[in-house]
């Protein structure tokens, strides 16, 4: 006999003699029901028939208390009685549909019956004592009759409850009998269910479920040890042991999906090392070109085969400018207004390629006015993303990225979001603190730059000078008779006085020179590299323009404003130490000397000035 007979026999004959254990167990249960079910019935009719007896006495009790002592408290138990002796009687009439012989009903009845002739004439004797005869009532209460009713409805309580004890005891012993039956026939199905799995076990389970268990076994433990290259294609059968095994492959799917997670998140996570170490040297940098050195270093890395270029914003031209650039970009152009990307046009990333329709950048046009076909190492197509440079919504410069189009590449999407985010925030540090920087050595009336970065860049000119022994020159200037302009016209036309000398010093210092605001009226300028007398020669050409020149405000104007000079120079006319204090004492000279003239210094100990 073949395998597969065996197998389909057993598996039948099986389910049949399951049926039948099944059966005989619902055909036992059904017998204990139907115990169960006698006895429940049994109780509920021997409690309604006894509660029946007990109403009945009691009703007869507060009837003759009332006819005795005349109390209402008695009448009114009286009727509360009666009304629970109808809920009974209610109760008890429905006994046949739950069960009751006609003999039990019969008696039941009778007893019913004498309890209402026994509560009529109750009624009589409340009647008659209400109405004043009182000996009436209590005649027919306590009358030989009266008590025989009430022996007589008592007995044939105690008849239908024998009778119902004596149904009662049938009924489950037929059950028990029937219940030990069917429970005999279930044990022996049963047995034949046992002997048959064993058989199924002995001839099929060894072969269907031993052997393929035992190759899933070994399949289990490679998947544990992480192998999984392990093969599962002996599985084809289609049961319990091919859903395992599919449950098994599913496993190893997951494992592999997941080692391919967890290579890709430490590939992330040495991607975000390697950023934030960019933004620390980002953030570390003191000027735009250090940035622009970091971002040429870092992003060929951060973005494997994706060349792009940085590019600030040049305000004074409009421009866009390149900074940097890495990995030999396809095309984009070096220089380029602003309104030549969509990115600094929308405010946001702005992306151009074959699976990624969209308007291209003016700047990416080639030389034929069309974009490049193929990718940074000449196979595929290409992908510009360009990314907006912004600082509290002002442009100042632009992330360009050329990636080959697919999923791959398209995920680097997010950290050139990142790089622009981290790159704006350095750029916008640096331009705060050179604002700040600014704002801190510039004179706010004159915008030349004030005492404090005299002091600065003095010192590095003459620690210049002393290694490539060149002479630095200084003069000093001071406006003739300022406060009395001040008193004339008011400050605001000496404020503007100052910042026309401003202008006219910074005309003279545009190339070689240096202007600062000394103090009040007082100014000062450098000269690097510039000899005695061609120093000299400058003072005396500002000065003639100073004199020269028509000072205009709301409509007035101001002739004669002049200034005295005083001129030093180092080394040839006092040690560096010396080299304003000299100046000053030569501006001094030329106040005292008449003013509106230039002076030629030299070594002097007075620096006293006149106003």
């Amino acid at each position: 006999m073949r395998l597969s007979t065996i197998t389909h026999t057993a598996y039948v004959t099986t389910v049949v003699l399951s049926m039948i254990t099944g059966a005989t167990m619902l055909m036992a249960s059904s017998a204990l029901d139907e115990e169960r079910a006698a006895v429940a019935n049994r109780y509920a009719f021997d409690k309604a028939s006894f509660e029946l007896d007990v109403e009945i006495f009691h009703m007869s009790d507060k009837a003759r208390e009332y006819v005795i002592t005349g109390n209402e408290e008695y009448l009114e138990d009286y009727g509360v009685v009666v009304a629970a002796l109808r809920d009974t009687e209610d109760r008890l009439q429905h006994m046949e549909d739950a069960g009751a012989t006609e003999i039990e009903l019969a008696t039941l009845t009778e007893a019913i019956d004498q309890a209402n002739r026994l509560t009529n004439e109750q009624k009589q004797a409340i009647e008659a004592f209400q109405n004043g005869d009182a000996e009436t009532a209590r005649d027919i209460l306590y009358s030989d009759h009266y008590e025989a009713e009430l022996d007589l409805i008592n007995s044939d309580v105690l008849r239908f409850q024998a009778l119902l004890d004596q149904r009662t005891a049938t009924e489950i012993e037929q059950a028990v009998q029937a219940s030990r039956t069917w429970k005999t026939i279930s044990e022996l199905v049963l047995g034949l269910t046992a002997l048959m799995f064993l058989g199924v076990l002995y001839f099929v389970l060894k072969r269907r479920i031993l052997r393929p268990v035992s190759r899933l076994s070994d399949v289990v433990t490679r998947l544990a040890d992480q192998d999984y290259d392990v093969d599962l294609s002996n599985f084809h059968n289609r049961d319990e042991i091919s859903d395992m095994a599919k449950a098994v492959r599913i496993f190893r799917e997951n494992g592999l999906e997941r080692r391919r997670l967890e290579e890709k998140l430490e590939r992330d996570l040495k991607l975000k090392t390697v950023l934030s170490r960019m933004t620390h040297r980002v953030q570390a940098c003191e000027s735009k070109d250090e940035v622009a050195d970091v971002v040429r270093l870092f992003l060929p890395a951060i973005l494997p085969g994706c060349p792009g270029r940085l590019y600030l914003f040049e305000k004074t031209d409009n421009i866009m400018r390149q900074a940097s650039e890495w990995l030999v970009p396809a095309d984009s152009a070096a220089r380029f207004g602003p309104m030549d990307c969509w990115a600094l046009r929308r405010g946001t990333l702005h992306q151009h390629g074959a699976d990624q329709p969209d308007m291209p950048c003016e700047h990416l046009r080639s030389g034929e006015g069309k974009l490049p076909e193929s990718g940074p190492e000449g196979g595929g197509a290409v992908s510009s993303v360009c990314v907006p440079l912004t600082a509290q919504r002002e442009v100042i410069g632009l992330l360009y990225c050329e990636m080959p189009d697919g999923p791959a590449y398209r995920a680097h999407e997010h950290y050139i979001v990142m790089l622009a985010e981290n790159i704006s925030l350095s750029l916008a540090n640096m331009g705060l603190r050179e604002e700040l920087q600014e704002q801190a050595m510039a004179d706010s009336l004159t915008g030349l730059a004030n005492r404090r970065q005299l002091e600065q860049r003095l010192g590095a000119l003459l620690r210049d000078s002393q290694h490539t022994e060149r002479c630095v020159s200084c003069i000093m200037m001071d406006v003739d008779h300022f406060k009395m302009l001040n008193d004339t016209y008011g400050h605001d036309k000496g404020d503007d006085v100052l910042r026309e000398i401003a202008r006219i010093l910074q005309s003279h210092t545009r190339e070689d020179g240096l202007a600062f605001r000394y103090g009040g009226e007082e100014f000062v300028i450098l000269l690097p590299g510039v000899e005695t007398e061609d120093a000299l020669l400058r003072a005396e050409a500002i000065r003639s323009d100073i004199a020269a020149h028509r000072f205009h405000h709301d409509g007035i104007v101001i002739d004669g404003v002049t200034a005295s000079f005083g001129v030093s120079t180092s080394p040839d006319i006092c040690p560096d130490t010396r080299l304003v204090p000299t100046a000053d004492a030569a501006l001094y000279e030329s106040k005292t000397s008449g003013r509106n003239r230039v002076t030629r210094g030299w070594v002097a100990s007075s620096t006293d000035k006149v106003a």
